[in-house]
């Protein structure tokens, strides 16, 4: 029964990789030829191509971890693969709350002083806020290596490195410091993220019921476009927020490691970087082109 389920996740677990280094290489490639053609890049593009960069990481990261858990790899007592995961994850989620933001000030129809200001130089905030996240996100990886390791330990040890009982060092109780940042470092972005993702969806829902009044109930192109928007602020709002429970779930040891709740789990917490880079490919006409021209290309060299 427990091969079985090893052999299942396995597969899940290799497609869900394959599909988000497939989709999130699309548009790191897209973006970066553009950049060399044009030797220009437009913020926003900068700013999708760097969230699937920290993507692609975060999926290779996930996936050793999926295999760990089926025993064909051990995860480094020396702490470099947690290390590791503590830069890559918070770094994506910052990212990708960045890219709401950009969204939200670029289409809400919200008319406030700051919003404003906001929406005339999100364009030129994106580099430097790009910048500020990488330099954030390592100094708090190297302030947290030591005591987030020690916590790894302290939970999973026994199950992701069984040999190296007498080598795990003494553990010792975790600083309040250490887990107020962390706690700050991982709420504040679901916080901002959920901030500008439900002002977005609100505004162009209301907007969407005064073309539907306008229109008389008739269906219109502008509505069509409207609603396909709100469908893929929707899938961006349950996919970030399904992987913030699924890694808290994962992590608090609820559940048992390696039962079939646990697997369920650590699959969904790798969906989100591979599904809505596929919805952000649909959504954006230039990386559906392309997309196309790949799998076109692809069909004819076979």
């Amino acid at each position: 029964m427990l091969e079985s389920l090893f052999i299942t996740h396995l597969i899940f677990a290799t497609i869900q990789c394959l599909m988000g280094v497939l989709a999130n290489g699309i548009i790191v490639v897209v973006n970066s030829t553009d950049w060399i053609k044009q030797r220009k890049m437009q913020p926003f593009d900068l700013l999708l191509c760097c969230v699937a960069t920290s993507r692609i990481c975060l999926q290779i990261v996930i996936f050793y971890f999926n295999l760990a858990l089926v025993s064909l790899v051990e995860i480094p007592s020396s702490g470099g693969y947690f290390g590791m995961f503590m830069f890559v994850y918070p770094l994506e989620l910052w990212l990708a709350t960045w890219l709401s933001v950009f969204y939200c000030t670029k289409i809400s129809p919200i008319a406030h002083p700051l919003f404003s200001w906001l929406k005339l130089r999100i364009s030129k905030l994106v580099p430097w806020l790009i910048l500020g996240t990488l330099l954030c996100t390592i100094l708090t990886a190297v302030f947290h290596r030591k005591y987030a390791w020690i916590l790894f330990q302290k939970t999973w040890s026994s199950f992701l490195f069984p040999n190296a009982t007498t080598q795990v060092r003494e553990i010792k109780e975790i600083p309040v410091l250490q887990l107020v940042v962390l706690f700050i470092e991982l709420l504040l972005p679901l916080v901002i993220f959920l901030i500008s993702v439900l002002l977005l969806i609100c505004s162009l829902g209301r907007h969407t019921q005064q073309m539907i009044r306008a229109a008389m109930g008739a269906r219109t192109p502008g509505m069509s476009v409207n609603i396909t928007a709100l469908q893929s602020f929707l899938s961006f709002l349950v996919l970030y927020v399904s992987q913030y429970l699924m890694a808290t779930l994962a992590f608090s040891h609820i559940f048992k490691i390696r039962n079939f709740i646990f697997f369920i789990c650590a699959l969904l917490v790798g969906l989100y970087p591979s599904v809505h880079s596929i919805v952000l490919i649909f959504g954006n006409p230039k990386l559906k082109q392309n997309a196309k021209k790949f799998f076109l290309h692809g069909k004819c060299c076979q």
